[in-house]
């Protein structure tokens, strides 16, 4: 994985969840992969699945997906943000962090991905006092 993002990468994108989520209730996660065979956003359902993102009290987790050498990468939301945002809620920033990997800038399009995923949640679902934290804040990593 160090080929593709750093540990020092790793910790901006991380930092930028942790600061994207003082905004929002919500969560955001960001999955980095190495290859996707498939459709990029049916890829990130079964990994929001998998990671178990379902399991927050109002369903509000984000899925950043990216598959690297494959160069495919999606953002989906969990149904409780569905139900509230409008129809290509999320494809702006993923233009956006399209335009940022096609200028090999990764961890810049990723972090501003995720900090726009925050402000653009904060409408639908602000950050209460009493917010828990209901995912990690750490990259997940597939083959």
């Amino acid at each position: 994985m160090s080929v593709f993002i750093s540990k020092e990468e790793q910790g901006k994108i991380v930092g930028a969840i942790v600061e994207a989520e003082l905004n929002t209730s919500g969560e955001i996660r960001v999955h980095i992969e190495s290859r996707c065979g498939g459709n990029p956003v049916e890829r990130a359902v079964h990994i929001f699945n998998y990671l178990k993102m379902y399991k927050t009290g109002e369903r509000n987790g984000v899925l950043i997906y990216v598959a690297y050498k494959s160069r495919k990468f999606a953002i989906i939301g969990d149904t409780g943000i569905n139900e509230k945002v409008p129809t290509g809620f999320w494809d702006k920033i993923r233009e956006r962090m399209g335009d940022s990997f096609s200028k090999g800038a990764f961890t810049e399009g990723i972090c501003n991905a995720v900090r726009e995923a925050g402000e653009s949640l904060k409408a639908y679902f602000p950050y209460k006092s009493d917010d828990v934290n209901e995912q990690p804040d750490e990259i997940s990593f597939g083959s």
